[in-house]
């Protein structure tokens, strides 16, 4: 038996007031026919959630976790504050010495 799975939607870039407008319908009805599954939601922000950590403990500052996951440097640094409530270690990574250098000192 094969299962008929819904096609994947895009992410729009339009807003609900915009198209509510265009189509001459409500900004609610818009929200509900297009809106994203709320488990593809869900797992999209908590990869994004470990994206952020990952990065934060490479070294990198807000800003620049922003910059390369397309984020405000506000939404990263909101993640990292719930993260260190939560209990989270956000300690740096340390890296690990290159094992062919020779230390003549």
């Amino acid at each position: 038996m094969t299962m008929v799975r819904e096609p994947k939607r895009m992410r729009r870039t339009v807003t609900a007031r915009e198209l509510a407008k265009r189509f001459g319908v409500s900004q609610r009805t818009v929200q509900r026919s297009v809106a994203e599954d709320r488990t593809d939601y869900v797992a999209r922000a908590a990869a994004r959630r470990e994206q952020i950590i990952a990065l934060h403990r490479q070294g990198l500052g807000v800003r620049a976790i922003g910059r390369q996951l397309a984020l405000s440097p506000g939404l990263v640094s909101t993640r990292l504050k719930e993260a260190r409530e939560a209990g989270l270690d956000l300690s740096r990574i340390e890296p690990e010495p290159d094992s062919g250098a020779r230390d003549d000192g």
